[in-house]
């Protein structure tokens, strides 16, 4: 069965960064047992991503690259935030590098890198952490079926036979 739209797709990828100088750099694989299983044209998934596995089968292998713009988009300098040090005193100061859950006011929730941290605040980057990255991805497709009813009705897998729960 060929990748389709409202179908549930299972695959395994290994996904890379490629650096301004060509060199890939490892960022994440899944594996048979834990493969990404999810709802194809339900808008989960990155378009272009969609579009490289489109009409793929069980079996079959692809590699292809994703550029900034076709992925995550270009890192947006504008698009840091400086919270106030005292958000954080029950918890302390976060260091450098740690990954803040945030929810914004309509209950929006992402994830913000601390790039810095003063007495006074702690410098957040809001960009995905992906963003301005160009991405190799090595696929198999290791099933592909027609999604059931309640996965149309919720929007997404629920698993790769369909059974999973919530």
């Amino acid at each position: 069965m060929a990748i389709e739209n409202n179908n549930v797709v299972a695959l395994n990828y290994k996904l890379h960064t490629v650096e301004a100088n060509g060199e890939k750099e490892f960022i994440e694989e899944t594996t048979t047992e834990n493969p990404l299983t999810f709802l194809y044209g339900a808008g989960m998934m990155l378009p272009k991503f969609e579009e490289n596995i489109a009409g793929l089968n069980i079996g079959d292998k692809t590699s292809f690259t994703l550029e900034p713009n076709d992925a995550y988009g270009e890192k947006d300098d504008r698009a840091i935030a400086q919270l106030p040090a005292d958000m954080f005193k029950e918890t302390g100061l976060p260091p450098v590098g740690e990954v803040l859950p945030l929810q914004d006011n309509e209950g929006n929730q992402f994830r913000a890198v601390v790039v810095e941290v003063t007495p006074e605040a702690v410098v957040a980057d809001l960009n995905h952490p992906m963003a301005g990255k160009t991405l190799n991805f090595d696929v198999e497709i290791l099933a592909v079926r027609p999604a059931t009813e309640e996965e149309l009705a919720h929007g997404h897998a629920h698993g790769i036979d369909g059974q999973s729960g919530h």
